[in-house]
């Protein structure tokens, strides 16, 4: 209260500066900017978390919200299984804001698999696999990941973040060059990171600029890996795989793709990608993909080669010095797998969906940006205060969605980001953009902006 209190008597000067810090284009200060300077004894008040300068700008943030008063998106509280519609605060939302595009949480079969694990195995391994963890589901799961994809082989990760930070950071190093898109989510980049390689990232879906790149640095390099993904999370669109299968073999380059959000999405079954354009599996060298998304698990895989993945189970740290997966986890990926193959109508309706929501949100003048219609579709409001706002707004109407603002994506692009699935019906779209139009129209016509917010505030003066 009392720090509600001190907020409340800043003067309109020291609000707009508040403001300003959190929407300008500003970055961090460098923290190696005392590099150089001559060595000052420590402060002990340097042992307290609240210094951190992380920690600071997350407080400024929660400030300006509290100033604008705005409530806070994120961590909220679903009360059951969060499928086209979730509860949240004891009333009935439409949701937007799932994985599970093809509605398999909860599934009979999958929630079947998941106890029969446990039944079996218990609900834990209680080791690492390459010490006494392993058990047969896990090997069952990881040939039957390989048959999805059609290639020879995958290891499971208790993690999808950690099978990308993993994979990359074992499989190249200080001579080796990753270029990776520009919008490739974030377990590449510190995977990149912690490989030691030189990185580079090329603009989004830009193959003239990778071919570019690597015929200027190509040489300097012992390896190369690429790194794209099969569908991009904030955007909703795809690459042209065939055109980088041909830079990658043009320049003798590892081609890996992450299927995170692709995987039971693209292609006429839900295999992906590869199935979407029709492209043999084993013209990509490394495959990765979740078991948190279309498939209702945990964790995550990487699958190509045998010679890959029997590296990976060796000396992978990630792997090696992690307990194994969950049996549960495990059993109801593997059923998840088996109702895919079994039920394709599943995929069907999830395009049908997403062709709809693109037809309906572009007819009632959103932009939809990039998304080719699939499970991700953004619709882009440009104004970061706004977008938080509509969230807001949406949510009174039991409309679940979730704002993404900078820096997330590049200013003054902030977004709701819609997941659809199967499960969603006609009514449930035509509800939630008929809802969004209206919410949105009288946002605009109340002037609410970050540019109105900080123009009021200076005129209080």
């Amino acid at each position: 209260m009392a720090e509600k209190n001190r907020r409340a008597g800043l003067s309109s000067a020291d609000k707009t500066a508040l403001l300003s810090s959190v929407y300008s284009s500003g970055g961090r200060k460098s923290r190696t900017a005392a590099i150089g300077q001559k060595a000052r004894q420590v402060d002990p008040s340097k042992t307290d978390f609240t210094t951190l300068q992380s920690y600071q700008e997350l407080k400024t943030q929660r400030a300006t919200g509290d100033l604008l008063e705005l409530q806070n998106p994120f961590y909220r509280a679903h009360e059951g299984r969060a499928g086209p519609t979730t509860i949240i605060d004891g009333r009935t939302c439409i949701n937007f804001a799932s994985y599970d595009y093809l509605g398999l949480n909860g599934h009979p079969d999958v929630a079947a698999g998941a106890r029969a694990a446990i039944d079996r195995y218990g609900t834990s391994v209680s080791a690492s696999r390459i010490t006494a963890g392993e058990r047969p589901i896990h090997q069952e799961l990881e040939a039957t990941i390989a048959a999805f994809h059609g290639v020879e082989d995958a290891v499971a990760f208790v993690s999808g973040h950690a099978a990308n930070v993993n994979a990359i950071a074992d499989i190249v190093g200080s001579k080796d060059l990753i270029l990776h898109d520009a919008y490739i989510h974030n377990s590449v980049t510190v995977g990149a990171k912690l490989s030691g390689a030189a990185r580079r990232n090329f603009p989004h879906n830009d193959v003239d600029a990778l071919d570019k790149t690597l015929a200027e640095s190509r040489s300097s390099y012992e390896r190369v890996l690429i790194i794209i993904e099969g569908l991009y999370s904030m955007d909703g669109d795809m690459p042209d795989l065939q055109r980088f299968i041909d830079i990658k073999n043009k320049y003798g380059a590892w081609l890996m793709v992450d299927e995170a959000h692709s995987l039971g999405v693209l292609g006429n079954t839900g295999h992906g990608i590869a199935e979407h354009f029709n492209i043999n599996p084993h013209d990509v060298d490394i495959w990765m993909g979740t078991l948190s998304k279309t498939l209702s698990a945990c964790g995550g895989y990487i699958a190509g080669s045998t010679a890959l993945v029997e590296l990976l189970k060796f000396t992978s740290p990630g792997f090696v010095y992690s307990v194994g997966m969950s049996p549960p986890l495990a059993g109801a990926a593997l059923a998840a797998l088996r109702v895919i193959e079994r039920e394709p109508e599943r995929v069907a309706r999830l395009h049908d969906n997403g062709r709809m929501f693109i037809d309906v949100a572009k007819s009632t003048g959103f932009d939809t940006g990039l998304s080719e219609g699939y499970s991700v579709v953004p619709v882009i409001i440009g104004d970061s205060l706004r977008t938080v706002k509509l969230t807001e707004r949406l949510l009174e109407r039991d409309i679940n969605v979730i704002p993404i603002i900078y820096p997330a994506v590049p200013m003054k692009s902030g977004r709701l980001r819609f997941f659809l699935t199967c499960e969603h019906t006609q009514e449930h779209i035509h509800t939630a953009i008929k809802v969004m139009r209206e919410e949105l129209d009288r946002l605009t016509d109340e002037n609410f902006s970050i540019e109105a917010a900080a123009s009021a505030l200076t005129n209080e003066e």
